[in-house]
């Protein structure tokens, strides 16, 4: 039989020739921590849905920043749980709310080791778990809720966080937040905005993890999956507003909207990892169905390939400790 000249298969025969010419390589540094913090709490409660996964106290949340750091993860996203929630989401502004206090305790520990993130959203503050305040209607307020983003951002600054991720969906966020940030003399602190946010069924140990109230769904303000242009309408809008960075979410079922953006986008693009595909690959490695590691590395390979130059993962630090073994 006659072959061509080029048979494909001579880069492909050793480990050493496959990393000599692989196209897309994976960062330590291009990793994020999504972490929980929850008030009250003295030692890290497990998250039932997502094995490995805690709700820190204040002081495990040092520790995990703290490895993180060491194993070279480039940044961290810290969302809070209260104890107690309202209608406003008050504890979203309160300085001395559990989300502030923890962006100041990591900060304090880590210092500019690692980028300090934290989420701009009220879900996890309000009685009725929606990301923004309520009209006698029952639907969410868009405008009367911009009004709390803005005082909400202006506290995670003032606490330390070097990021924000404005996650709500709501219109307007992104110029609101830059606004206020630049009137109270944060010049400095950028915003991480979560543009292609998709309503999905993979959220659901995210819930567990912030104790959601949620009543109801969020698809009149979370983007509908199935719409793909709608994704560069989203950025566009975004980066007129003063965003620093931008994000599709989830990953999994959007990477070629991931790629759309990548495409697209004049600022660095993030992917987030979410909670379901967490889940659904550690049940399925418990099980003995599917390698961990590799199936990890798989999928955030194919995020990075898909254009992301950076990735939030609860595989954080696991995944930057196992790239720096490989390198």
């Amino acid at each position: 039989m006659s072959f061509p000249s080029q048979r494909l298969r001579r880069l492909r025969q050793s480990a050493a020739m496959r990393g000599l010419v692989a196209e897309t390589r994976l960062s330590a540094g291009s990793l994020i921590l999504p972490a929980f913090v929850r008030e009250g709490l003295s030692e890290p409660s497990p998250i039932t849905s997502m094995p490995g996964v805690v709700q820190h106290s204040r002081d495990s949340l040092k520790r995990a920043a703290a490895e993180a750091v060491e194993a070279g993860v480039g940044g961290i996203m810290l969302f809070g749980v209260p104890e107690a929630h309202d209608a406003t989401g008050s504890g979203a502004i309160d300085p001395e709310g559990i989300l502030n206090v923890a962006i100041a305790d990591v900060r304090a520990e880590v210092g500019d080791d690692l980028v300090v993130m934290s989420d701009v959203c009220l879900d996890e503050f309000t009685d009725h778990g929606h990301c923004g305040v309520l009209a006698e209607d029952g639907t969410v307020d868009n405008d009367a809720t911009l009004e709390l983003y803005a005082q909400m951002a202006v506290a995670q600054a003032a606490a330390g966080a070097h990021m924000l991720g404005p996650s709500g969906k709501m219109d307007g966020e992104v110029a609101v937040i830059r606004q206020a940030l630049e009137d109270a003399g944060h010049v400095s602190t950028g915003i991480f905005a979560y543009s292609a946010k998709y309503a999905s069924a993979f959220y659901g140990p995210f819930r567990e993890a912030v104790n959601s109230q949620l009543k109801g769904d969020r698809r009149t303000y979370q983007m509908d999956m199935r719409n793909r242009r709608e994704a560069l309408a989203e950025v566009e809008a975004d980066v007129l507003e003063g965003a620093d960075m931008v994000m599709v979410k989830p990953a999994m079922t959007n990477l070629d909207v991931l790629a759309d953006v990548a495409e697209f986008s004049p600022v660095p693009v993030g992917a987030y990892q979410i909670s379901g595909e967490y889940a659904m690959i550690e049940a399925a490695a418990a099980n003995g169905w599917i390698d961990r590691r590799a199936s990890v590395t798989e999928a955030l390979t194919a995020i990075t390939r898909a254009g992301a130059t950076s990735i939030l993962t609860y595989w954080a630090t696991d995944a930057a400790r196992w790239i720096r073994e490989d390198a």
